[in-house]
Parts: structure tokens; sequence; C-alpha cells
């Protein structure tokens, strides 16, 4: 173990070191702090959201679920591929081009003050609940690799996390984000070519599956998994396409680099769709009874079968990676929620409030307040994270859906659907939310799948997974009828002579129209941010070089060295390109920043 503890401790003090190489490009603006001033490139913007769809849920609850469902799990991260590609189409440029720094600032300009206030509050606490799903489920991996209490993993973890996002704000966060890709792309490929050798190639992983591969056990209704898939595109559209998600492509420098950056991301996922799994799937061939490796975790002991194949099959020193891997995911979701917490409170309550008591306030004192916001959410994620470890009997996977279905998606409706439709009344968002959590109470204790199919005094009887996969799929479908047939239904309320706030509504929709083109100080930027990241990756390739000398055997000492290649040629990359000179931006007066 002493290996492992040895990687993971490089990897907190890479992270560190990211905190304070871009502490200096927060300088002492709020919008740099918050997005950086929205001068990223698309591969660092890219890499973060993807970074925001991808959690240590991913290689726990998610991999709990591919080892004994098989394909089906994969079906969720296709529908992340979708709604990323539907955000290269439509959404990415036009998230950027709302020229604002913080999502709930794109909401007032959409639908007024009030819903900005009453929005801020809600997507504040929902951060902090989604947060704390995703650094307990880190807890619950950690605690098994080190016999290791889980809350004391997650206060450990939540409190770097905070360093970093507290010191640096978006530019660190963002950049620890692409070097944390690096880190699961790679841990992820290696752990997936030798699973695929170990079971004899894919198509021995498909036939020797234990259950139905594609099916999955105790599911004898094909039209369930269809069903859910059809609505999972739907859902994972709603949940990432929307004002509040549209943070990660407000860093981007133009409204080309957010399309790009939407692009990477779609790559990137749907690639990950498989690899990310194959682990799983092979150790329900070779390891079939790793589910009862970790009885102390009680429901969730499924939930740490990435750990069982990394322990049994991949050499010496590939459970720190994986573990660093973990803390990456987590981190990234985390500083994330963070850093947009504290723009949305800054830019939104606690500003409005000064100015409404006739009082100056320096962006410098936003500044050391934003800062302040971002240490007290980072404490409140942990007693949230903290509070999710007692609940034993859901596992990772039920819990994660549970929150994202019954509370994210009535949440965003509006904010994806007010982008698409102009005609809405100001009174339309909030009480679209209403309604929409009033159907997640109803579907989910009055209609279950179970009393309906009494109802209809249907002649079948349902298993556990059918009836949770039919659960979702109807609360999805409520949502999609329901919730956002009434939002989409207030325009026949609207009315236009009485709208206060239709002059802003035009110009807001007019500004999406409108492309962000860099300014001419945008090349310096680009330098740096080149200049850092090909140091860092470099850095990052040494550390993962000196993992030759662990006592592995010589097939693991080479996969090391490889990763180490492909690590250093990166950054190397990196550096060259922030050595050429590029070319000066177009600047038009009608297609600039804000």
């Amino acid at each position: 173990m002493m290996y492992e503890y040895l990687v993971i401790a490089g990897y907190f003090l890479l992270i560190i070191g990211i905190g304070f190489a871009f502490k200096s490009m927060a300088k002492n603006s709020t919008s740099d702090y918050f997005r950086g001033g929205g001068r990223m490139l698309w591969w660092m913007v890219g890499s973060t959201a993807f970074m925001a769809q991808f959690s240590a849920w991913t290689f726990t609850g998610a991999a709990g679920k591919a080892f004994s469902d098989g394909f089906a799990i994969s079906l969720v991260f296709f529908a992340n591929t979708f709604a990323y590609f539907c955000g290269w189409a439509y959404f990415s440029a036009r998230f950027r081009q709302m020229r604002v720094d913080t999502p709930t600032q794109g909401i007032k300009r959409r639908f007024g003050s009030q819903n900005e206030l009453f929005f801020s509050w809600a997507l504040i606490v929902f951060s902090m609940i989604n947060a704390g799903v995703w650094l307990n489920a880190l807890g619950v991996f950690s605690s098994a690799v080190f016999n290791a209490d889980i809350s004391l993993t997650i206060i450990a973890t939540g409190l770097t996390v905070l360093f970093v996002s507290v010191l640096s704000g978006a530019w660190g966060v963002v950049a620890s984000d692409f070097v944390q890709t690096l880190i699961v792309a790679i841990i992820s490929t290696a752990c997936a070519i030798v699973a695929l050798v170990k079971v004899g190639g894919p198509v021995a992983l498909v036939n020797d599956f234990p259950v139905d591969f594609v099916m999955g056990p105790d599911m004898n209704y094909g039209i369930l998994l269809f069903g859910t898939f059809v609505f999972f595109l739907a859902k994972q559209l709603i949940t990432i396409m929307n004002l509040n998600d549209s943070f990660r492509f407000l860093n981007a420098k133009d409204s080309i680099n957010a399309r790009k950056a939407a692009l990477l991301a779609m790559v990137l996922m749907g690639v990950g769709s498989i690899i990310w799994f194959i682990p799983p799937w092979a150790a329900a061939i070779l390891y079939p009874d790793a589910a009862s490796a970790y009885p102390q975790l009680g429901n969730k002991a499924g939930d740490a079968v990435y750990l069982v194949f990394t322990r049994n099959a991949m050499p010496i020193g590939t459970v720190g990676l994986l573990l660093a891997g973990l803390f990456a995911a987590s981190m990234s979701s985390m500083d994330s929620a963070l850093n947009k917490n504290a723009g949305i409170f800054v830019r939104s309550v606690y500003q409005p409030f000064l100015l409404k008591k006739a009082k100056e306030v320096s962006d410098q004192h936003l500044l050391n307040v934003s800062r302040l916001v971002s240490f007290l959410s980072g404490i409140l994620v942990i007693v949230v994270a903290l509070f999710f470890k007692s609940l034993k009997e859901l596992s990772l996977f039920e819990l994660m859906m549970n929150v994202s279905t019954m509370i994210q998606v009535p949440l965003l409706i509006p904010l994806i659907f007010g982008l698409l439709i102009k005609r809405t009344p100001q009174w339309a968002p909030w009480v679209t939310v209403i309604i929409g959590l009033a159907v997640s109470w109803i579907m989910s204790d009055l209609i279950t799948p179970d009393k309906l199919v009494s109802w209809l005094e249907l002649n079948i009887v349902l298993t556990r997974r059918e009836s949770v996969d039919a659960g979702l799929m109807l609360m999805i479908l409520a949502h999609l009828v329901i919730t956002a047939g009434f939002f989409c239904a207030t325009s026949w309320f609207y009315r236009s002579d009485k709208d206060p706030h239709k002059a802003q509504t035009d110009l807001f929709f007019e500004d999406l129209a409108t492309p962000v083109i860099a300014d001419y100080e945008q090349s310096e930027v680009d330098r740096q941010q080149r200049e850092k990241l090909g140091i860092m990756v470099i850095i990052m390739s040494v550390g993962m070089l000196a993992m030759t000398l662990i006592p592995n055997p010589l097939w693991g000492r080479g996969m090391f060295l490889v990763c180490s290649i492909v690590m250093v040629c990166i950054g190397v990359l990196l550096k060259q390109s922030a050595k050429k000179k590029p070319y000066p931006p177009v600047h038009s007066p009608l297609a600039s920043e804000k």
C-alpha cells in the first residue's frame, strides 16, 4: 500500500500546485474569478464540460450497475453524448453569447430579477446536494481502499477542494479539470485494455457475461430498457444544456471556442461510455464474487467492483492512480459547484442587496466575499456528504438517479425551454418549478409502477430492477408532459403590453444570436494557458515515469512507461504551441464582449 499512498500524495501536490500556478490569472476581478474573464481556450472548456458529467459516481455507482446489469448503464452516458451534440449544434455558442459572468445573470436577462433571486437560492441549495452525492461516492470507494473511515475521507477531500477553489477561482478549477481529464483518460484506457486481454477480447466479453449482456438480469420486458433510454435522452439534454449549466461555456474566449468545447466533450463522453465500463464487465466474468469483497459497505458493496478489478488484475500503483482519478472526478464536480455558487451569491444576491442600500462596492470587496462564500459552501457540501453516508439502504446509482430526476429536472425545465420559447409571463419559471416538484412527489409516492400495473389490471409482475427503471421512465414522462407542457402553455397567458421586462428580453435574444469574437488582448492569455498547463502535464509525466521503478512485472512497468510517454508528448506540444506567435483576432464592434 505504500506505493498507492505515494501516488495519491503526488497527485494532491500537483493539484495544489495548479492552484498556485493559476492564482495570478484570477487577478483582482470577479469576472476572472467566476469564469476566467471569458478568455479560456476550447480544450480547457471542453475538459471542464466533460468533467461536469463525470464524477466518482462513474467509477462507483455506475460501475456497480455495469457489473450487475451489463450494457444498460452505457445508455445513460450515450444520452450525455447526445446532449453535448445538441450543445455543439445549438446551445453552447448561445450560452457564451449571453455576455454574463454567472448563470443567474443570464436568468435575470431572460426572466427578470424576481426569477433571478428565486433560482439563485434554489440552484445554490441543489448544487450543494449534488456535490454531496459526488463526495459521498468518493468516500465509499476510498474507505474500501484504505479501510479508512468514510467520514474522515470526505472531510479531507472536501478541504483540499476548498483550497483550490478559494485560491484561484475559475482558472484553477478549469486547469485542474484539464489535468484530471488526462488522468481519467489514461487510467481508464489502461484498465480497459488489460481487462479485454484477460477475458479474451470483446467477443468473449459479451458471450461470457454471466447474464444477458444487453438486457441484464431481472429484465423480462425489453420495451422498458428501450423506453428508459429514449426518455434519458430528453432528461440528460435538460440537465446538461440549460441556463444553470451554461457556466461551463461562459468561460470560452469566443463563440467558436464554445462550440469546439461542446464537440470535445461529446467525443470524450462517447468514447468513455464504452471504455469506462469494460473493467466492471470483465470483473463480472473474472471475479463474480467481487461484490462480496467489502461487506462493510452494505448495499453499496457492489460499487467497489472497480477496486476489486484493479487490485487483482492491474500492476502495483494502479490503485493509487485509480483513486487519484476518483479524487480528480469528484474534486472537479465539487470545485466547479463552489465556484459557481460564489458567483451566483455575489452577483445575484449580495451585490443587488448592497445596491438597494445605496452603498458603493468595489470589485476587490466582491472578490473577497466570493472567496468567503466558496469556503462556507465547501463546509456545507461536506456536511451534506456526511448525511448521505448514513443512507446505506440506497445504492449510489439509485441515490444519484433519485436526486437528478426528482429535483434537478423540474428545476431546470424552465431554464432550457426558456431559450426556445420567448413569449412567457414572468411568473411562468418559478410556478413551473413548484408544479414540477409536486409532479415528482406524486410520481414517487402515489403513481408508482406497481400501483399502475394494479390499477390497469395488467397480468404482469415487475422485478425490482424493472420497477426502478419503469419508475424513472414514468417520472421523466410526467415531467415532459406536465411540467414542460405547463411552461409551454403559459405562452397563452402572455401579454406583451403588460410585460415590463419585454425590452430586456428582446435584447437578450438579440445577443443570443450575435457571435462573440475575442479582443486583441487574448493572445497573451492564450500563451499563458498553454505555457502553464504544458509545465503541469510534463511534471505529471515525470511522476508517471517514476512509477516504472515500482516492483512490477515487465508488462506493468511497460504500461506506466507508455502512459508517461503519452503525457510528456502532450505537455511538450502545449509548451511548443505557447511559443508560436498567434494571429490577432478580428475585432468587430457588433460581435464583441459585453
